[in-house]
């Protein structure tokens, strides 16, 4: 398709959308447009007790843009066995390793790096820490020494920030 062709099918494009009153989504705003689909495709799938989606897009201070969406059935979460999330609920509930995942995502990669935060304690005290979250799969190891956060595991992590917040 060449640009002319792009151009006028844009057009008509935002002619329909003027012309029905109407806009694009936009963050904010009171129309449920994620959770309409998330009821079409349950229906479609016979899924009575309904579900769950979360979806981001994040751009992260180093520059890094991780994309992400996760659907789970409402009867397969209820009949998980709860308990078992305790570990990786529990690696986010110490203020020091909240702090560690700030940084790292905020680009300070190495132990040596993260030392430099006095907040965050000595190198014995990070290693501690980077040890629960890497266990609990908030963080991986990248390469000699070198931490990140899963690409899986930054929108559920933003999730959880934005339910903690007041």
């Amino acid at each position: 398709m060449d640009l002319e062709q792009r151009v006028a099918d844009l057009e008509r494009r935002m002619a329909a959308l003027e012309a029905a009153g109407g806009s694009a989504p936009r963050i904010g705003e009171g129309d449920f447009w994620a959770l309409e689909g998330l009821k079409e495709q349950l229906a479609e799938a016979g899924a009575q007790d309904g579900g769950v989606l979360f979806t981001g897009a994040v751009r992260l201070p180093t520059g890094e843009q991780y994309a992400w969406q996760h659907t789970a059935l409402a009867e397969d979460l209820l009949d998980d066995d709860w308990p078992e999330a305790a570990e990786t609920f529990a690696a986010l509930g110490h203020p020091v390793r909240l702090r560690l995942l700030r940084e790292v995502i905020g680009g300070r990669r190495t132990a040596a790096e993260l030392a430099e935060s006095a907040e965050i304690g000595t190198t014995g005290q990070i290693y501690h820490h980077v040890r629960q979250l890497t266990a609990a799969g908030w963080l991986h190891t990248t390469s000699r020494g070198r931490y990140e956060v899963p690409p899986a595991r930054l929108v559920p992590l933003m999730v959880a920030l934005s339910v903690a917040r007041p």
